[in-house]
C-alpha cells in the first residue's frame, strides 16, 4: 500500500512545484495575495516553495529518505492549510495558487473548504508514509520490506534486529 501512497504524494509535489517553478512571477502574485510575508520577501518565497515541493516529490518518487520526506511533507501541508484558513478567516478572496495561478479571485467559502479538505487528504498520505515508510521500488537503505531486500543484506549483526525491533517492519509488510 505504501508504493501508491508514496507515488501519489510525489506526484502532488512534483506537479504543484513544477507549475509554480515555470512561472515565478505568477507564484509571487499568489504569495503576496496571502498577506503573510512582506513584499520584499514574497519573491524569495515564490522561488523557494516550488523547489522544496520538487525536492520532496523527487525524494518520495525514488524512495529515498521516505520518512523524513513524509515528515517534511506533513509540516509543509500543515503550514499550507494554516495559510488557507488564515486567508479565509481574514476575509480575503483569493485562489490559493497551490497548483498554479493564485492571487485575488472571486471565490466562496466552498473553495476554501474544498482546498482545506484536499490538503487534509494529502496530509493523510504523508501520515501513512510516516508510519509505514518502507515499500517496494524504494532506493533508500532500509526502506524496502525485508522480502524485497537483496540476499546480501545480513541483519545478524544489526543491533536493532537482535533487539527484536523488526516487529514494526513485519507490520509494514502487511500493508
Amino acid at each position: 500500500m505504501s508504493v501508491p501512497v508514496r507515488i501519489g504524494l510525489a506526484a502532488v509535489w512534483l506537479i504543484a512545484g513544477g507549475i509554480k517553478a515555470v512561472d515565478p512571477d505568477q507564484s509571487e502574485i499568489a504569495v503576496k495575495a496571502y498577506h503573510l510575508f512582506p513584499d520584499s520577501t514574497a519573491y524569495a518565497v515564490s522561488l523557494v516553495l516550488p523547489m522544496a515541493e520538487i525536492a520532496l516529490g523527487l525524494l518520495l518518487l525514488i524512495g529515498l529518505a521516505v520518512r523524513p520526506a513524509a515528515i517534511a511533507s506533513a509540516v509543509l501541508l500543515v503550514l499550507l492549510i494554516a495559510a488557507i484558513v488564515s486567508v479565509w478567516a481574514r476575509g480575503y478572496t483569493i485562489d490559493c495558487g497551490c497548483f498554479g495561478g493564485g492571487g485575488e479571485a472571486d471565490v466562496s467559502w466552498r473553495n476554501y473548504l474544498t482546498e482545506i479538505l484536499r490538503d487534509v487528504g494529502f496530509l493523510a498520505l504523508a501520515a501513512w508514509l510516516i508510519v509505514f515508510p518502507r515499500s517496494h521500488l524504494a532506493l533508500g537503505p532500509g526502506s524496502r520490506p525485508r522480502a524485497a531486500r537483496d540476499d546480501h543484506d545480513d541483519d545478524s549483526n544489526d543491533p536493532a534486529t537482535a533487539a527484536g525491533v523488526d516487529d514494526e517492519m513485519a507490520t509494514e509488510e502487511k500493508h
